[in-house]
């Protein structure tokens, strides 16, 4: 062998190691950076899915459009995080599977896994803390009832001996059974299944109120057939601020979800897609014309929106 072919040799031989050596790394580094991932993160990058639970009567936040697709404020932030969980692992494949659940549901289809973002009406309170983690609030509301025009309430103490309609394992029904309680008025608890239930129960004539989410209220009567048979009535029975739900004790994915309400703030794109669904026409052509309560905007403020 001459010294020009056993130096083409070597050469190729050590072309080989270092391509093998730069592989195995590779290798090494890209297995090094699954196992650091943790919790709902590593999940997703496992199943390259992403499961987003939803409502689907809860306008304008999430509820189904006439396709059957999943649409609102909620589900819009929700995308958000999406975007940025692909971003963080690298993968623009990741597809999004839609779950649907109600407020008896929501709670254990995150701790179980079967969820892994609750994009909804779910109320951030300590008692919900102990199960799950929230997200930033997204929106500042209260339990208040809804009643027809006709009926000449104008108080929930107007309702003393009546019935009124809420969804289960709700904190309506709590704020309810608090408000006999506490004052005696020994209402009648009509627990229906869903937010469109409680409404017909109203209009059918089946419950002389509806205890619910003072948004939620005033969107399900604007979409009705004939919005000015009901009203809201003025006082809050609770306040709720929302939040979207994912598993607790996940420090990782809760990081992104924080590090997605600041770009979107500092981008003042929570702005904008709030007034997309409370202050613009909704899809039905109805406009909501609900404006951002004061706490709302301070909380944006605090997570970096710009002050005007």
């Amino acid at each position: 062998m001459s010294a020009n072919t056993l130096k083409t040799l070597l050469a190729a031989v050590a072309a080989c190691l270092f391509a093998g050596t730069f592989a195995t790394a590779a290798l090494a580094q890209d297995a090094e950076g699954i196992t650091q991932l943790t919790g709902t993160l590593k999940k997703i990058k496992a199943n390259k899915t992403i499961v987003i639970g939803y409502r689907d009567a809860s306008v304008p936040f999430s509820y189904l459009n006439p396709a059957g697709q999943p649409i609102g404020y909620s589900i819009d932030i929700c995308k958000e995080i999406v975007e940025d969980i692909r971003a963080e692992l690298g993968d623009d494949t990741i597809q999004v599977k839609y779950a649907p659940v109600d407020t008896q549901t929501r709670i254990p289809s995150v701790v179980d896994g079967t969820v892994d973002l609750e994009c909804g009406t779910t109320t951030n309170n300590t008692e919900r803390q102990k199960q799950v983690a929230f997200s930033p609030i997204i929106f500042v509301s209260g339990t208040k009832l809804a009643v027809k025009r006709s009926s000449k309430f104008r108080s929930y103490r107007d309702l003393k001996g009546r019935t009124v309609a809420v969804t289960p394992a709700s904190t309506n029904e709590a704020a309810i059974k608090a408000l006999n309680n506490k004052q005696g008025l020994n209402i009648a608890i009509k627990v229906v299944p869903g937010n469109a239930q409680a409404f017909e129960a109203v209009a059918a004539g089946q419950a002389d109120a509806w205890a619910g989410d003072d948004a939620v209220l005033f969107a399900a009567i604007a979409e009705s057939k004939n919005p000015r048979e009901f009203m809201v009535l003025d006082e809050f029975v609770s306040y709720d601020p929302y939040g979207l739900m994912f598993r607790k004790n996940d420090p990782d994915f809760g990081a992104l979800v924080k590090r997605t309400f600041e770009r979107l703030a500092e981008a003042r794109e929570l702005a904008r897609i709030y007034e997309q669904w409370f202050q613009r026409r909704l899809p039905s052509g109805r406009t909501l014309g609900i404006e951002m309560s004061p706490q709302l905007e301070s909380i944006f403020e605090s997570l970096g929106q710009p002050t005007e």
